[in-house]
């Protein structure tokens, strides 16, 4: 078997851990990804040199030809079209070719109803920085799935960011804070911006500044050993103004909020596996 790694469905997710691979040493020549438009196939294949891109429109059967010896697919369409794509490639999939789904909310026991008895899936939950290799992967190994499989597994993943082994039964946690996490800074970014306007800075000025505080604060979390609450603490003069503006915020109870928030996040998750239940059923 080869060394490609297909990825079938190239949204956002997929063309991340893509990056991801290509940003770690991975060659551009063992990868494939399917769409659904020319123009989309067409930039990725831009964007990502040396990867083959192939549309669905051109090619009805891109995601069988893409499927056909590669060592690893990665699914990575909305969950609502996972079956029927487990389905379609059923078929053609060598009994060692590892499958991989990053769909939100889709168990492993969705998938493996749809794809040949035997086949080694596992469940991924990657996040969107995983472009830039620091992203956050999740992998959940399904039933057939060798400790072998997994390995090999979390050493291509691994080129895209910190891969962390855990039970299916954590993944909706997680996908509340690493999966979903992401848009979190943003919206913090976004918040810190328009306060910077409020308080009369130039927009594109508290914008920038907004900007480069978030990006500089997470490149001193990702400084090995780093602890969120040792450097809050650190910028935290007693009786200073960074003081008066974390107890404004435990006044109108942010970190309550931030909880909320993963809660219905992780809820969510739960409800569309059900749906995904029910629609198949």
């Amino acid at each position: 078997m080869s060394n490609r790694i297909a990825f079938l469905g190239c949204g956002s997710m997929n063309e991340a851990i893509l990056g991801g691979l290509i940003q770690g040493g991975t060659d551009p020549a063992d990868i494939v990804a399917t769409v659904r438009r020319p123009e989309r196939a067409a930039e990725l294949a831009q964007r990502h040199h040396g990867i083959t891109a192939i549309a669905g429109a051109e090619d009805p059967e891109n995601n069988r030809n893409a499927a056909i010896g590669s060592a690893m697919v990665i699914l990575g369409v909305k969950p609502v079209g996972i079956a029927a794509l487990a389905r379609e490639i059923a078929p053609v999939l060598s009994p060692e070719t590892i499958v991989v789904s990053v769909a939100a909310a889709v168990s492993l026991a969705q998938l493996e109803a749809e794809l040949p008895e035997g086949q080694p899936v596992i469940r991924s939950m990657p996040n969107t920085p995983s472009r830039l290799g620091r992203g956050v992967l999740s992998v959940s190994a399904g039933t057939h799935c060798t400790p072998e499989q997994l390995q090999q597994a979390k050493d291509v993943l691994a080129s895209a960011g910190t891969v962390v082994e855990i039970p299916e039964e954590q993944v909706n946690a997680l996908s509340a804070i690493s999966g979903s996490g992401p848009a979190y800074a943003f919206y913090l970014a976004e918040a810190m911006a328009a306060a910077g306007v409020e308080l009369g800075l130039d927009a594109e000025l508290s914008l920038l500044l907004a900007r480069e505080t978030v990006a500089g604060a997470g490149m001193m979390l990702a400084e090995p050993g780093a602890d969120p609450t040792a450097l809050r603490k650190a910028v935290t003069s007693p009786k200073g103004t960074t003081e008066r503006a974390i107890q404004a915020f435990d006044r109108q109870g942010i970190p309550a909020s931030i909880a909320a928030g993963a809660r219905a996040a992780a809820d969510r998750a739960a409800e569309i596996t059900g749906e995904l239940d029910q629609a198949t059923s």
